[in-house]
């Protein structure tokens, strides 16, 4: 009776959404630098990293050329080259994002993605639950943050981890430094509230832009949503790792009702 299945792809449709569901994760898996390979189906081991290539193009630009940048996110930018961008990726091109390419055009475009994608990056029915975390303190606030995080589809959990460890690694070059030679590194004054600052409204939307009332948030919902994301921002390396107890707490459970995925998941790990 045994099962024997490559991919997720090969699962029936109900067995398919549960490993789609299970985000079981480990360390080497967030790793960045690890090997992706050739492209594979669809497997739960990792599952597929789901992030808009305009994010990862953008991410990795910045990360590369912008961390020294002062005032990054504060700069103006052309509008005219950020819309040809925004254009190309619209229309699937291989678009090429390299040293010549303005720091604060790519940190513009990355921006008016997040600010415009039709259901934000935090699900808005979610937007209250979140908020709900910033009167919470310690512990208690990051496992509700948690927990809340397990809640979200794996493309935008993707897209949220890629963008917040980009975020931390900016923040991270917020102050100034010196190099071995005793040399001055300007600092880029982005520290994570600042970040937050400029990145919440982008990411916890209440209203759809456009709508009545979007953007008319009240100085507690304002405040609220910039502390959230600088929470997300400085610990999203423990709040996306998925603990061993609690993997083993879901495959006691799913071992009652869908013993066919636990055989699964435990012969592809």
């Amino acid at each position: 009776g045994a099962m024997s299945v490559d991919s997720i792809t090969d699962l029936s449709d109900n067995a398919s959404e549960l490993l789609e569901a299970l985000q079981l994760s480990h360390p080497h898996e967030l790793d960045p630098r690890r090997s992706r390979g050739k492209k594979k189906p669809l497997s739960l081991n990792p599952i597929s990293w789901q992030v808009p290539r305009i994010v990862d193009r953008c991410c990795t630009h910045l990360e590369m050329h912008g961390l020294q940048t002062v005032g990054i996110f504060r700069v103006g930018s052309s509008k005219k080259r950020v819309q040809q961008l925004r254009e190309e990726f619209d229309q699937g091109l291989d678009v090429f994002l390299d040293e010549h390419q303005s720091v604060h055009d790519v940190a513009a475009l990355l921006k008016e993605f997040l600010r415009d994608m039709p259901d934000p990056l935090i699900p808005r029915e979610l937007y209250g639950a979140f908020l709900s975390t910033a009167t919470m303190e310690g512990p208690a606030q990051l496992d509700t943050l948690q927990l809340l995080l397990f809640l979200l589809p794996p493309c935008h959990s993707d897209t949220l981890l890629r963008l917040l460890r980009f975020l931390g690694e900016v923040a991270r070059h917020a102050e100034s430094s010196w190099d071995p030679e005793g040399h001055e590194i300007p600092g880029n004054k982005m520290t994570a509230s600042n970040l937050a600052t400029v990145f919440g409204p982008n990411i916890l939307q209440k209203e759809k832009p456009g709508e009545k009332d979007a953007g008319a948030l009240n100085f507690e919902d304002s405040a609220a949503i910039i502390l959230v994301l600088q929470r997300l921002i400085e610990h999203h390396h423990s709040l996306f790792m998925v603990s061993p107890e609690m993997q083993c707490d879901v495959l006691r459970r799913l071992f009652q009702t869908d013993p066919d995925v636990i055989e699964y998941l435990l012969r592809r790990k």
